[in-house]
């Protein structure tokens, strides 16, 4: 089995997993490549221990895959890393998210230290197969931003925890795009993301905020109702931990 796969997406004008760049970075037997918007389809082509989800404005190179490989072994009982991404204009680091009642999500602060969050930053994230296996397919409904949410949003229900730890950083090739929504429609995803793992209760606030994703909402009543049924059943998250996301 190999140790990492490296999952590239981000490839907005041309949808699907058909892009394949002429050869990877670098290459390695103990890493994949694959390339594509379609994370279910590769996800499914992946064999390794650890899979890293990456915008195509990411860089992965061997120095961060070793760092992670260090926090993987050195946090053995951890599921899920959300690593910080250095802006490459700016040189800032932007980091994953905690739980916002007022927001949903709030990013940490630039000097944040070792702790567990919600979310990872929407450009990057890592989780174990073993935790993959145990959440399910990414949701293809919502867009891909969104996508990264909800995954780490439902990988708590399956028992995981995701940590953020300072030295394990990715840089990008230009500015770090940190929305994780904008008005219209991914706005309306990212409310059904929250929705249908948190409920009514945790995202009233982000709701009134938001006044109109409440017809979104009420537009796919349906599908929110099944897929929040089968994300929270027999959910392993527990009000304690849960306050510790805040």
């Amino acid at each position: 089995m190999r140790q990492f796969d490296v999952l590239v997406w981000g490839f907005e004008d041309e949808p699907g997993d058909t892009i394949q760049p002429s050869s990877p970075p670098f290459t390695d037997d103990a890493l994949g490549w694959f390339f594509g918007n379609d994370l279910n389809a590769n996800l499914l082509k992946s064999e390794a221990e650890w899979i890293v989800f990456a915008h195509k404005s990411v860089t992965i190179d061997r120095q961060f895959l070793n760092d992670l490989a260090e926090c993987t072994s050195g946090f053995p009982m951890v599921d899920a890393f959300a690593p910080r991404v250095k802006d490459a204009t700016s040189r800032s680091f932007h980091s994953g998210f905690t739980l916002d009642s007022r927001k949903g999500l709030s990013m940490l602060d630039e000097n944040a230290k070792m702790r567990f969050v919600a979310a990872p930053h929407p450009l990057i994230a890592a989780y174990s197969r073993r935790i993959v296996q145990r959440t399910g397919a990414m949701d293809a409904d919502l867009s891909l931003k969104v996508q990264m949410v909800d995954f780490a949003l439902r990988m708590l229900h399956a028992g995981g925890k995701m940590f953020s730890v300072p030295y394990l950083v990715a840089s990008t090739f230009g500015t770090a795009d940190d929305t994780l929504y904008k008005d219209g429609e991914s706005v309306d995803d990212f409310a059904f993301s929250m929705f249908k793992s948190l409920g009514l209760g945790k995202n009233l606030g982000f709701l009134l905020r938001h006044p109109g994703t409440w017809r979104g909402l009420w537009k796919r009543r349906k599908s929110l109702d099944e897929k929040r049924n089968k994300a929270i059943l027999l959910s392993k998250l527990d009000k304690k931990f849960l306050a510790e996301l805040y």
